[in-house]
């Protein structure tokens, strides 16, 4: 059968022998050599089909691309054509390597732009689903057999943007994984059409910078990440995040008798988490953790203790708070703050110190402070509230505490809430405890926090203890 791809065109199939199309009259074969055959594929960049090269004597089959350009004006055209021709020139390049298609003609016809692709005979892991889900070596295998993919084209400088199951077939003769239908098409498109807002991806697999039109090498490896635990549970990525949490939940959906080793589920993890500063920058780095050994993986931390009550309340009101340091980078007082602790004033002190952050920060009282306001922060300031609710309250309350038990749950918030009795949304502050015996972490409290996706606050303020040294 022959295929028309005339845009338009009402009736597109045609007789093997036919030359011309019987309903539109187009030449049916593309560049006097690829012949359609029929469609296989359809998306916002255009549409694709199964095509055979008629030069050759052997006769392979091909795939053929056809970026979506009817009416649009000379000026769109013109600037599509000049991308395009730039951007087949990377996809030759990146042709070059065995697990992506290779690139064998890009041209205009017809005033439409069209690149032609060699056709990768097998199954994309989309189809492998269905059949079952996938157990952990396969996922290991899968890991080893992208990432140096992804390496190659980032280092190029080049980015895939769509990583998702259907787009990486398992090639029939040999069982590698090769990645098909990169963004560049689309990209092409939507600069020409100056849909400059306009997100390349698939919804569920995107990264959050990638939706917000920002991609970079590691928004692939949150692609590769989601569609790790999709494979795993055989769950569609929305019902894999928690909203209200704000977390990724696919523990919760394995199969029973499945089994995830630590080491694994904490690469998962890191490759899914929202903030980049806490997820893998490169593909060598994941690499390079698939290939430590167990023990290599985690330190374990120490045990934490739960102190004696009455001999915390004895060391507390014996603590000298003459030999207290109160620095401050930015002239804040804290001696309200230490007055209030020394006397195990819990409530008191917790409001006091939402007033003394908003004032390191030049905020107005019980103003919230953002996610990206904790970056901000002073570390002297930190510090200093730090180590005074740590001192006052034998080592039960503070930020330090909080991260070390965050750690301990591998950054789970959910978790982590749970740990130190809040709930893993705003309302906590109706369950706050204000007495000694509230659990380990439980103060100082977030009142502070703005948004309702706290998740955030917990990574950030995370990475700015470590980057000061707060241990």
């Amino acid at each position: 059968m022959n295929y028309c791809v005339t845009p338009g065109c009402l009736n597109p199939q045609n007789p093997d022998n036919a030359q011309f199309c019987h309903s539109c009259g187009a030449r049916l074969l593309l560049l006097d050599r690829y012949r359609p055959l029929q469609p296989i594929g359809r998306g916002g960049f255009g549409r694709a089909f199964l095509g055979v090269d008629e030069q050759i004597p052997s006769k392979p089959r091909c795939v053929i691309k056809q970026l979506y350009l009817q009416h649009q004006g000379s000026l769109a055209l013109k600037k599509a054509t000049q991308l395009f021709h730039q951007e087949a020139q990377r996809l030759d390049e990146l042709g070059q390597h065995p697990q992506i298609p290779t690139l064998l003609a890009h041209f205009e016809q017809q005033k439409q732009l069209y690149l032609v692709q060699e056709f990768i005979q097998g199954q994309t892991l989309e189809r492998e689903l269905h059949k079952g889900n996938f157990n952990e070596t396969k996922i290991l295998q899968l890991l080893r057999g992208v990432l140096p993919v992804l390496k190659f084209i980032h280092d190029r400088k080049v980015l895939h943007r769509d990583i998702k199951p259907g787009n990486m077939m398992r090639r029939s003769q040999d069982g590698k994984i090769v990645l098909i239908d990169f963004g560049v098409a689309k990209q092409i498109t939507d600069s020409a059409l100056f849909h400059t807002g306009t997100v390349i991806g698939t919804p569920g697999y995107m990264s959050p910078e990638q939706e917000k039109g920002k991609a970079l090498p590691a928004s692939d490896l949150y692609s590769l990440g989601v569609t790790c635990i999709q494979l795993l549970t055989g769950v569609s990525p929305f019902e894999l995040f928690d909203f209200s949490s704000h977390r990724w939940v696919w523990r919760d959906f394995l199969l029973s008798g499945t089994t995830v080793s630590d080491r694994l589920a904490r690469i998962l993890d890191k490759l899914l988490q929202h903030p980049l500063n806490l997820r893998y920058k490169s593909a060598e780095e994941v690499l390079q953790a698939l290939t430590l050994s167990p023990s290599a993986q985690k330190k374990p931390l120490p045990p934490l203790k739960e102190p004696n009550l009455i001999t915390n309340l004895w060391r507390r009101y014996a603590a000298k708070p003459e030999g207290d340091v109160l620095n401050s980078a930015v002239g804040v007082d804290y001696q309200h703050l230490q007055r209030l602790l020394a006397a195990g004033k819990w409530q008191q002190a917790d409001e006091e110190t939402w007033a003394r952050m908003c004032e390191a920060l030049d905020k107005s009282p019980r103003s919230y402070i953002q996610a990206s306001e904790i970056d901000q922060f002073p570390c002297e300031d930190l510090q200093t509230i730090n180590q005074l609710w740590v001192k006052y309250s034998q080592g039960r309350f503070g930020f330090s505490v909080q991260k070390q038990i965050y750690d301990r749950v591998e950054q789970d918030f959910g978790k982590f809430c749970a740990s130190i009795g809040w709930l893993p949304y705003k309302q906590f502050r109706f369950y706050l405890q204000f007495r000694d015996s509230a659990p380990l972490g439980h103060l100082p409290s977030w009142s502070w926090a703005s948004g309702t996706q706290l998740s955030r606050h917990a990574a950030t303020l995370k990475a700015k203890l470590e980057a000061c040294q707060i241990l």
